[in-house]
């Protein structure tokens, strides 16, 4: 996210605070606000810190030493650094290869590309490992059933690439789908016209205007490898990494400075990259800004390119669509790989055991989508709109959970909710407030990149004209960034619905949620009953998604944000 400096300008102290002596309302807003992210995002990751490194009341780094002492232990921090750049650069290079055939290229299908491009973002995190497992585990339909291969192991590092390069290039597509959008074509179609050549054109102009866009996709996809929980619980094998050892140092051996430990470790690199892909950020702002006005033309493509691209995009969508579609078949299937009988047994099992689950989990949702859309609208109108003290302090804190992996703010808020006066653990309001805090950044993203596209002048005449901060808010600025808002919307609602890093640590008897649950069905390989418990959250999603498009009309359509 970058805030333009104009809207960052430093003004004299004295003004900030005479700013919020007339303006009541701000003032309680920022001060409620601020204890917010005080409590929900700052105080959770100071206990992890505090039990690692004072796990019996002084400090010492004798958890640390140990970790680096055991060859295992360190094979987990090279195992998650070496999973995450695998994953982070064939995820980029498959993101660009759909961002740039759409929007540079004449090829075919663009729309067909570009919900397949999309699709993934609304599945569970480890519904696509499900599918590997049917089509290429020991019973897979393709490994044993089709080649008869009895030795094939998809289990470890080439099975963990594959789903999460599935299920993430969307974040690096739609990340370098903005970039290429910005990037005028008149700047190429120029150089063609003096005589380069279409090569020449992508290597000296596209590719480096394109070049932090770039470094922004592979990092957003970094970080998120890094988090992932679910994938590599199932589908790791051999292969650990330091989200899933973290958990079972914490939850299974009951190591918690030990764990608490690792997840610290897993949250150096992504505070690092993180830190650096804020930085890309800010820079690619203002690379191809010449206020002039600009056209976004589609130039003609060489065949052999466009058919090239087209075969890259429809081999990566044969792929998605193979792999939604033998989930489905899993779900009327009785024993896959051994019984191939139809059957609905597995849906009236699924019905029996999950649907308090999912009673559970719309609930959840349902209260956490709109608290989530609104403080991030509220804390966007304020970075972007006000000036205050502390405002700098604001913005970070409010981005910093997007930056911390799900087992750290976990067992953060495990830590941190346990005991009075903030006795949080087993009910629904630790959920909630964990998915609030750690989705809301992206609507705070969509905000800002909405209101600096508006005129500050319409909220000053309102302001002149005698209205509050509170009514200028609510009846001005919220009708305009409708569109943000409805995107901030719907990624809380398909994060709450899919989240699971972060909530295995927090669900309850009564406040289990779906994902945990086909999570518990995947690992003890139930994987009918898994595959029927996935298709019921992605149509709830879906049909979610639908109706906020019936709402808010065509061209306001939610999309999910790849930040």
């Amino acid at each position: 996210m970058a805030i333009p400096s104009a809207e960052l300008g430093v003004r004299p102290r004295n003004h900030r605070w005479a700013v919020l002596r007339q303006d009541p309302i701000l003032l309680v807003t920022l001060i409620a606000i601020s204890l917010s992210l005080i409590i929900f995002v700052v105080y959770p990751l100071l206990k992890v810190f505090w039990l690692s490194f004072f796990p019996r009341g002084s400090f010492t780094l004798e958890t640390y030493r140990y970790i680096f002492s055991q060859w295992w232990l360190r094979g987990t921090i090279t195992n998650t650094l070496v999973l995450g750049v695998s994953t982070a650069t064939v995820s980029t290079i498959i993101g660009f290869m759909f961002a740039y055939a759409l929007n540079r290229t004449d090829m075919p299908w663009k729309g067909f590309f570009r919900t397949m491009g999309q699709l993934p973002l609304v599945s569970p995190p480890f519904m696509f490992t499900i599918s590997v497992i049917l089509l290429l585990g020991r019973n897979g339909v393709i490994t044993r059933t089709l080649l008869g291969l009895r030795n094939f192991d998809i289990y470890g590092l080439p099975g963990l690439v594959l789903v999460q390069t599935i299920g993430m290039f969307p974040i690096a597509f739609m990340t370098l789908n903005g970039v290429l959008q910005g990037i005028s074509s008149d700047l190429e179609e120029g150089a063609l016209d003096l005589g380069a050549s279409r090569w020449e054109v992508f290597r000296t102009i596209t590719l480096p205007l394109s070049t932090p866009g770039i470094a922004s996709a592979w990092l957003l996809v970094f970080v998120s490898s890094l988090a992932d929980f679910a994938n590599p619980m199932v589908l790791g094998g051999d292969f650990e990494v330091l989200s899933v050892q973290a958990y079972l140092q914490f939850t299974g051996m009951f190591n918690m400075p030990r764990g608490t430990a690792l997840a610290i470790i897993l949250l150096v690199p992504a505070m690092l990259a993180f830190s650096i892909e804020r930085y890309w950020i800010s820079k690619r702002s203002y690379v191809t800004v010449t206020g002039k006005p600009s056209s976004l033309r589609i130039l003609t493509t060489p065949k052999p390119l466009r058919w090239g691209l087209f075969l890259g995009c429809f081999t990566v969508s044969a792929i998605i669509l193979l792999f939604y579609l033998t989930v489905i078949a899993g779900a009327f299937v009785k024993t896959w790989g051994v019984n191939w009988t139809p059957t609905l047994e597995h849906f009236r099992y699924a019905w029996d055991v999950g649907k308090d689950s999912i009673k559970a989990t719309l609930y959840l949702a349902a209260w956490a989508t709109p608290i989530t859309g609104v403080l991030g609208m509220i804390i966007a109108f304020l970075l972007v709109r006000k000036d205050f003290p502390g405002k700098r302090a604001l913005g970070f804190t409010s981005m910093l959970a997007y930056a911390v992996p799900g087992t750290v703010v976990g067992i953060g808020y495990i830590l941190a909710f346990n005991q009075p006066p903030l006795l949080l653990t087993g009910t629904a309001a630790i959920i909630v407030l964990c998915f609030i805090f750690r989705e809301m950044p992206v609507g705070i993203e969509a905000g800002v990149a909405s209101l600096t596209q508006i005129d500050r002048s319409i909220e000053e005449a309102s302001t002149n004209l005698g209205a509050s901060t509170a009514y200028t808010f609510a009846h001005v600025t919220m009708p305009l960034i409708k569109p943000a808002f409805i995107a901030g919307l719907s990624f809380a609602f398909t994060r709450a619905m899919t989240a699971v890093s972060a909530i295995i640590f927090l669900v309850s008897a009564r406040w289990n949620h779906l994902t945990v649950l086909i999570l518990a069905q995947t690992e003890i390989m139930r994987l009918g009953p898994a595959s029927v418990l996935s298709l019921f959250l992605i149509i709830i999603v879906l049909l979610t998604f639908a109706l906020m498009r019936v709402l808010v009309g065509e061209g306001a359509r939610p999309r999910i944000s790849g930040v």
